[in-house]
């Protein structure tokens, strides 16, 4: 597990470094929320701004995901995977509009 975390910080550190950073975030927060915010960045050896920006982007990838993802059960994919591989025949409408 110790292994496994440092191997963590070096790909944050290393994604973080390597970005592009021409774009500016302004924040404000209390002093309490930034003070939690400073000790658990210290706890990855990472600097607030690496931090908030690791962890930001971590949580905006999984809300996208969230997002973009489709859950269905074995009978919805079945009835959808069915619809696909066996489409009905085009009806009028679709021929004509294909003219």
């Amino acid at each position: 597990m110790y292994v496994h975390y440092a191997i963590i910080i070096m790909e944050v550190n290393m994604a973080v470094a390597s970005a592009c950073k021409d774009g500016r975030i302004n924040l404000r927060t209390s002093l309490d929320d930034k003070s939690l915010l400073e000790k658990a960045a210290s706890l990855r050896h990472l600097t607030l701004s690496s931090y908030i920006i690791a962890m930001s982007l971590r949580q905006a990838q999984i809300d996208l995901a969230e997002q973009e993802t489709l859950l269905v059960s074995n009978r919805e994919r079945d009835m959808i995977m069915n619809a696909l591989e066996n489409p009905p025949a085009p009806n009028s409408a679709l021929k004509k509009l294909f003219k």
